[in-house]
């Protein structure tokens, strides 16, 4: 699971891999640390899937872009299945499991 702050950092991840697990974290809302949770918990599980994640108010130009780029209206936190052009998949708040992420991704 890999830190990315900058648009950059997106698009290279999603260049070596084709398709990545996106998760939009508030560091402020408890709903969002549950998210991240049952988020850290899937890619443990799934060390081939390529996971990375975002905090909101540090990186909140690059949330904004996700949002715009793909077509997905923002929401925090939130679970996001890119290509380079388009978003797969996307859920937010308490659809965010470990189990919904099995289901969608696998």
């Amino acid at each position: 699971m890999k830190k990315i702050n900058e648009q950059k950092q997106l698009f290279d991840a999603i260049e070596e891999n084709e398709e990545i697990l996106l998760f939009k974290n508030s560091t402020t809302c408890p709903i969002s640390s549950n998210a991240f949770d049952e988020f850290k918990a899937f890619a443990t599980e799934h060390p081939e899937v390529p996971v990375y994640y975002l905090n909101v108010q540090e990186a909140r130009p690059l949330s904004e872009y996700v949002a715009t780029y793909w077509d997905v209206k923002h929401e925090s936190p939130q679970a996001l299945l890119l290509t380079a052009t388009e978003a797969k998949w996307h859920t937010s708040h308490s659809d965010i499991t470990e189990q919904t992420l099995e289901k969608t991704i696998l």
